[in-house]
């Protein structure tokens, strides 16, 4: 059976934000939370530089495609129901590993 992984990608509008401390704040918070409920590995990727946006990859290894996508729906219903910014992008995909 093959190994499979998914990356979820989803973006915030941090709209009236304008500082780095602020837009930390909301990214620990989500990294945290996700990584207790869910064990899968977050990171902040392509808008380090921009104040007003967070894109956000979580990242999961599994060999049923079914479990990667369940868990990874839930993981972002549950950012976006915990997180006060307004969620602008959200997509799965999945890989497998030869």
């Amino acid at each position: 059976m093959a190994t499979l992984f998914a990356v979820l990608t989803v973006e915030f509008s941090l709209e009236g934000n304008d500082n780095l401390k602020a837009k930390r704040r909301v990214a620990n918070s989500l990294k945290q939370k996700v990584r207790n409920k869910f064990n899968v590995a977050v990171a902040e990727i392509e808008t380090e530089n921009c104040l007003t946006r967070l894109r956000l990859a979580v990242v999961s290894l599994s060999n049923s495609e079914q479990h990667l996508r369940s868990r990874l729906d839930k993981c972002c219903s549950m950012m976006e129901a915990v997180c006060p910014e307004e969620m602008t992008y959200s997509e799965v995909e999945v890989y497998a590993v030869d």
